[in-house]
């Protein structure tokens, strides 16, 4: 096997990253109806080496760029509202992401009060947490670039059935 000179770099640094560029942590080991869950058990993203992002993927690019970017920024890279989500996932639980988004959260940094408000009874967020988590996640793994993915899985009908049900 003949390595490329940043698989090599990565090798000799001791990153956990998979030669396709995905952490080992982010690595579907589930797939659920298309929904893809990593081994533990947590939403995660695949993306084909065609560069085909998966739905729940593509579903989180279009829910955070359609309103949590206000404060995050586009692709959430940050702002000077919210903070660069890309890096905060690097980080971030997917417990811990979820507790922010539904109950929201305040600290007090450099003297002002940043603020993010609880989502929990929004239903445009909350039927689809997984997905922007997923979509984040790909970001923050820098395994998908900015702005809309080029190509996408259909939705898959488990995820029409889904939608459907939650916000009705």
């Amino acid at each position: 096997m003949r390595l490329s000179f940043p698989s090599i770099v990565l090798l000799l640094c001791g990153a956990q990253i998979s030669l396709a560029g995905t952490p080992k942590s982010s690595i579907a080991v589930k797939d659920d109806h298309g929904k893809y869950l990593d081994a533990a058990g947590n939403p995660t993203y695949e993306i084909g080496k065609n560069g085909t992002v998966d739905w729940h993927t593509y579903s989180g690019y279009r829910r955070f760029n359609g309103g949590c970017e206000t404060c995050h920024g586009f692709d959430g890279s940050g702002s000077s509202f919210g903070p660069d989500l890309t890096a905060r996932l690097k980080t971030l639980s997917y417990t811990d992401f979820e507790n922010v988004v539904v109950n929201g959260k305040r600290d007090l940094s450099g003297g002002q009060t940043l603020v993010m408000p609880s989502w929990g009874t929004n239903k445009n967020v909350m039927c689809y947490l997984d997905d922007i988590y997923v979509y984040l996640r790909a970001r923050s793994d820098g395994a998908l670039g900015r702005g809309r993915p080029a190509k996408h899985e259909p939705k898959p009908a488990a995820a029409a059935k889904a939608e459907n049900s939650c916000t009705s």
